[in-house]
């Protein structure tokens, strides 16, 4: 990128010429297990007025994917800008350095410009044998807890449970031999005595330290903050389950599966039966149903109240006008939809994602796009809003620029988004344009496996009642030849 361009981006984001070599912050916000139920994407149950102020200063994005449904790997394709399909990352227990060595995360590119990178809370995932990835930040990691619990009794009195163990790497080996914990509680407590209150807290001191540095030695930051809830369980204090009324929350509209659905794509359990009292088989009554939708809901406005706390905090320290601010979930989250809870699945509920993009003097205030947007494609972004050269890697670089879109919220950069969920021996590849979803279930390793196909009309069946896969070949024609640009996916083995 020449300097009369980086001139030009960097004034359209609210500083002079003579500014100019002062490159704009960033915060990059991150929310685990969090899905577009929230007041600004349309959810008026939802109690989130710290995002929706967000979503006020800048743009949303109502079409936004990640590119895998799980914790780890979605974390990867946001730090690298690279497919799971193109790196081989595709588990909880992946180690990037171990596939790329030499990789260049989205924060090591802004170390290399300059600036001062800091993590704090979920930004890698820690656990499942994974220690997450110390090289990516130029400061050491403020680490906090994922599963967490006030109350003895979510614990039968103080034991270590499974996804405790789980999620701090002890007893890896031994997981089924301890015992569950709750999927939620509702103590009275304050805000610091769970993990996203304290890492908020210390977010905020953080920003009052960049500040410092700014005035003395003009080093522009790259502060990622990342909050847990709403992963389970549901710990959250009381007042925010308050501010619910759990009759009014919404209960799925579907709960079966999609007619014609091949097996392979179903879930059923999972991560949600590793929690009391849902039971083993994953099959959640009514009653169970609405009290976790309502602890999603509470978890969710819990998170809001802390992210309100950093954003407020960076105007108060006279920062939001040359701050970029990047809200972003890791993925969607089941609740009960199709008669499946949690992620890891192909489906609309697991894969759409909240993105806000708040570029000052760039992005409309209040503004919202229907352009396909995927998480790889925050890398490039962010590079070309602070003016960076475009990363190059040594990865694989999937992401395109919304720059374009932030610019003209009419403006087209893609037409579908990509994404992908291995299951047993299969790899399910999606592509999703505005109406349909493509999934191709296929063993790369075993060119005589039958290979599995869904498709899903969003504009006449949204509750993906019907794999409409035999009823629509013209539609599949289409969207098989955009899957076939694709190169054949890397190995899982790469590990």
């Amino acid at each position: 990128m020449n300097r009369v361009v980086v001139l030009s981006l960097l004034t359209a984001l609210g500083l002079s010429v003579a500014q100019a070599a002062k490159r704009p912050n960033v915060l990059l916000i991150l929310v685990d297990d969090l899905k577009p139920a929230l007041g600004c994407y349309g959810d008026t149950l939802a109690k989130t007025p710290n995002i929706d102020a967000l979503a006020g200063r800048g743009m949303r994005f109502d079409l936004a994917y990640c590119n895998q449904a799980v914790c780890a790997p979605s974390r990867f394709t946001l730090m690298l800008g690279a497919h799971s399909t193109s790196t081989g990352l595709y588990g909880l227990g992946s180690h990037l350095r171990k596939a790329w060595p030499d990789a260049v995360t989205l924060p090591q590119h802004f170390a290399r410009h300059g600036y001062r990178t800091e993590s704090l809370g979920k930004v890698f995932h820690i656990g499942h044998g994974n220690e997450g990835d110390p090289a990516s930040f130029s400061e050491p990691h403020f680490h906090d807890k994922v599963i967490e619990y006030l109350d003895p009794q979510s614990t039968g009195g103080g034991q270590l449970t499974r996804e405790e163990a789980l999620f701090t790497n002890q007893k890896l080996g031994q997981i089924r031999s301890l015992p569950r914990g709750a999927a939620y509680e509702s103590p009275v407590a304050s805000d610091a005595e769970y993990a996203d209150g304290r890492v908020a807290a210390e977010t905020v001191k953080r920003l009052k330290a960049a500040k410092d540095r700014l005035a003395k030695r003009g080093t522009p930051f790259f502060i990622t903050a990342g909050f847990v809830r709403p992963h389970l369980p549901f710990s959250a204090p009381k007042k925010y389950w308050d501010r619910h009324d759990p009759a009014k929350l919404p209960m799925p509209v579907n709960t079966a599966f999609p007619k014609d659905a091949p097996r392979v794509a179903l879930k059923r359990g999972g991560e949600i039966a590793a929690f009391k009292p849902v039971p083993a088989n994953g099959v959640i009554g009514n009653d169970l149903t609405r009290k976790l939708i309502h602890g999603y809901y509470a978890s969710t406005s819990y998170v809001d109240a802390q992210i309100g706390k950093v954003t407020r905090a960076l105007g108060d320290l006279g920062l939001a006008d040359n701050t970029i601010v990047i809200l972003w979930g890791d993925h969607g989250w089941h609740l009960g939809d199709l008669g499946i809870w949690t992620k890891h699945t192909n489906y609309e509920q697991a894969n759409r994602i909240p993105i806000i993009v708040v570029a000052p003097g760039l992005a409309k205030p209040g503004s919202a796009t229907r352009q396909l947007a995927e998480t790889v494609d925050l890398f490039p972004t962010l590079a070309e809003l602070a003016g960076l050269p475009a990363p190059k890697g040594p990865q694989p670089i999937d992401g395109v620029s919304l720059v374009p879109v932030l610019q003209n919220p009419s403006a087209r950069v893609r037409d579908h988004a990509f994404h992908a969920y291995p299951r047993r021996s299969k790899l399910g590849r999606a592509i999703r344009t505005q109406r349909y979803r493509l999934v191709e279930w296929k063993n790369h390793s075993d060119p005589t496996a039958e290979v599995d196909y869904e498709l899903y009309d969003y504009q006449a069946d949204p509750w993906e009642t019907q794999n409409h896969y035999a009823a629509k070949p013209g539609v599949v024609v289409k969207l098989k030849a955009i899957l076939a640009r694709y190169a054949v996916p890397t190995s899982q083995s790469r590990r």
